[in-house]
Parts: C-alpha cells; sequence; structure tokens
C-alpha cells in the first residue's frame, strides 16, 4: 500500500514536471524514467554521432572546403533536431545529444518521393513509437507504424548528393536483398528484444517486458561482424608450391559489407609464416571507391558527401554473396608453414589510433604440413 502510494506521489511529480518540459526534450530528460533504456541508447554510435571526433573533424574540413551549406547537410544525420529546430550552432543541449529520443520519437511519417528521403517530425508532448499498447502520465503517446518498418531509419541511411551519386546506399540494399522482399527491416538485427523495463519501476510498478534494444549495435560490434561474415580456410602444396584459398560469406547482413561511407573498407588480411624462416603477407579489400567529376579519387570523408560523382568500382560483399579468394606462395612441398586469415573492419583514415581505425573480428588458422 505505501509502496503504492510512494509510486502515485512519484508519477503526479513526473507529470507536473512534464507540464514545464522544453519541446524538444534532452536524452537526459527521458532517461529519467526510460533507465534501461536510455542506457542502452548512451553506449550506442547514435548517441555519439555529434561528439565523434573524427565526424567533428569532417565537419570542420566540409565548411573550411564548402562553406555554411556543408553544415546544414552534415548536421542533417549527426544533429537532427539542431536542423530541424534551426540551432545550427548547437547552442542547445539536446542539439549535441546526436540521434536522440525526442528526435526519433517525433517521427510522424517519412515520404520517400524526392530525391532523398524525408522524415516528417512534430516535436511535442505526444511521442510516437512502435507499441499500440503504450501509456504514459508524463506525455502522451501514439503508435506508429514507421517504427516498426525501415523506413524509420531511411532518412539517414539513404543519401544522394547534389552531384547525383548514391552516397548512402544501405536502405536499397537491404530492399533490394531477399531481406527486404521476405524477412524483418533493419530492427529485426539492430534492434533485437530484450527484457527490461521500458519504464523504470520506481516511476511505474510492472513486470519486466520484451523492449527494442536501443544501443543499436552495428559495425563497431565485434559480435554483429562475427554474425555478418563467415569464412573457411584451406591450405594444401601443390606443384611446388602453397595454394590457400578462403571462401567467404556475407551470411547475416541485410545489405552489402561493409555499408554506409564509401572510405569504410573490409580487409582480408592473409598471413604466411613457413617453418624455413620466410613470411609472406597478401590481402584483399572489399569496398567501394569514389571519384569526384574530374576523375580524381576521393579519400576524405566529407569529400565522398559533398563531392563524390561517380562510383569507380565496388567489391563489396552483397547480402549471401560467396566469394572465394586464392592465394599461391612460394613454400615448397615439405616445408611446414602457418597460415592465418584475419579479418578487418576498416572506418577511416582520419582515424587517431588504431583501434579507431579498424577492428579485429574474425581470425582463422591451419598448419600445412
Amino acid at each position: 500500500m505505501l509502496k503504492s502510494a510512494i509510486l502515485t506521489i512519484f508519477a503526479l511529480a513526473l507529470s507536473a514536471q512534464a507540464m514545464d518540459l522544453q519541446i524538444p526534450s534532452s536524452a537526459e530528460i527521458c532517461g529519467d524514467c526510460h533507465r534501461e533504456i536510455f542506457a542502452g541508447w548512451k553506449r550506442s554510435a547514435h548517441a555519439s554521432a555529434m561528439e565523434s571526433r573524427l565526424f567533428q573533424d569532417a565537419l570542420k574540413m566540409a565548411e573550411l572546403d564548402f562553406g555554411a551549406s556543408a553544415r546544414k547537410t552534415c548536421l542533417g544525420c549527426h544533429s537532427p533536431v539542431g536542423v530541424q529546430i534551426g540551432d545550427l550552432t548547437l547552442i542547445k543541449k539536446v542539439s549535441w545529444e546526436g540521434v536522440t529520443c525526442d528526435y526519433c520519437h517525433s517521427i510522424r511519417e517519412v515520404t520517400t518521393t524526392g530525391t532523398n528521403p524525408h522524415a516528417r517530425v512534430e516535436f511535442s508532448m505526444v511521442k510516437s513509437g512502435p507499441s499500440k499498447e503504450a501509456a504514459s502520465t508524463a506525455h502522451g503517446t501514439v503508435y506508429s507504424a514507421v517504427h516498426t518498418s525501415s523506413l524509420a531509419c531511411i532518412s539517414c541511411h539513404e543519401y544522394t548528393n547534389s552531384q547525383g551519386l548514391a552516397v548512402l546506399t544501405t536502405y536499397s540494399e537491404w530492399q533490394q536483398s531477399h531481406y527486404g522482399k521476405e524477412s524483418g527491416g533493419c530492427q529485426s538485427c539492430h534492434m533485437a528484444r530484450v527484457q527490461g523495463n521500458v519504464v523504470d519501476p520506481r516511476v511505474k510498478a510492472s513486470s519486466r517486458l520484451q523492449l527494442n534494444l536501443h544501443e543499436i549495435p552495428g559495425s563497431h560490434s565485434v559480435t554483429q561482424l562475427n554474425k555478418a561474415i563467415r569464412a573457411q580456410l584451406n591450405a594444401t602444396h601443390q606443384g611446388g608450391q602453397l595454394k590457400v584459398s578462403v571462401q567467404v560469406v556475407n551470411q547475416g547482413a541485410g545489405h552489402s559489407v561493409p555499408t554506409g561511407s564509401p572510405l569504410r573498407q573490409l580487409i582480408l588480411e592473409l598471413r604466411t609464416a613457413a617453418y624455413n624462416g620466410k613470411e609472406y603477407r597478401e590481402e584483399r579489400v572489399y569496398r567501394r571507391t569514389v571519384a569526384d567529376a574530374s576523375g580524381t579519387i576521393i579519400n576524405r570523408e566529407h569529400l565522398a558527401f559533398l563531392k563524390g560523382a561517380r562510383v569507380v568500382s565496388d567489391t563489396r560483399l552483397a547480402p549471401n554473396q560467396v566469394r572465394t579468394e586464392n592465394f599461391t606462395f612460394p613454400v615448397p612441398q615439405g616445408v611446414m608453414s602457418r597460415v592465418d586469415a584475419s579479418f578487418y573492419y576498416y572506418y577511416s583514415p582520419m582515424a587517431s589510433t588504431a583501434a579507431e581505425q579498424k577492428a579485429k573480428f574474425l581470425s582463422l588458422s591451419r598448419i600445412v604440413p
């Protein structure tokens, strides 16, 4: 009885506080009630989209090279609230919060008829989401079919620049795959259902429910990378040489690997250490290479988004694509060797440390007599 009374008083206090909320609200305010969801989001790339040092560096270079208009283009996805409310100088805290709660849960509909998809956002005390049963004493709720589909992600994961280059194609890659035709949307892989409290128990008494994981793991997650890529290593001596083959398959990603920025790469590194003291190294790189209108290959993030004009080559792994990579090394029969195949996800050449630049996620080894 006492616990119920305390919860009622607390809920009333929150309702009174909600009347004074600024719209849009900071994620810190949302997190006061939605603590487990907030904790997951705080670990996500969405939460650090604005604060990322890599993005900050790219933003500065974009403004230096292309002026103020480039800032709005970049902030459209890295500070969508800032763009929506005209806070391009990022004075408000909520504008610094990247892809924050009140942006996603203020989306009412998404249109795909123009050059780029567009999300219609209404900042108010009514929050949209995927649950038809949601109810709150702090704000209104409305069911949104958009939040149950990949359309919730399209406005930032599909982008064609002013040169007509489709720079970001993650949504269309998914749409054209069997995942887009037969399986679930982005949320099925990146927002898995987990046990948790939608609302903190001190605010509202309820049993633990299934909620969407707001950590939204992607390419920075070794677990996700290992789900996406599978490989098999074979090696044998033939004709006085060491023949190595690595079968690589994009088994788990509903889009190409890598996806997103053209600067990202999947790297297969093959090393052979022969017991006669000789060592060899080769690699295969899976990536999309883009050039500007003059044909110059682009090697900076902001240039790809603002100046990229055409795709020179695309060696990425499409969903369910299998590729066999063959290597030959001058190791004669009778010389034992150790063969190691390692996979790296490479993020950006602008990263200041190796850990920021690439992540190792899959290794295979064979001893060849």
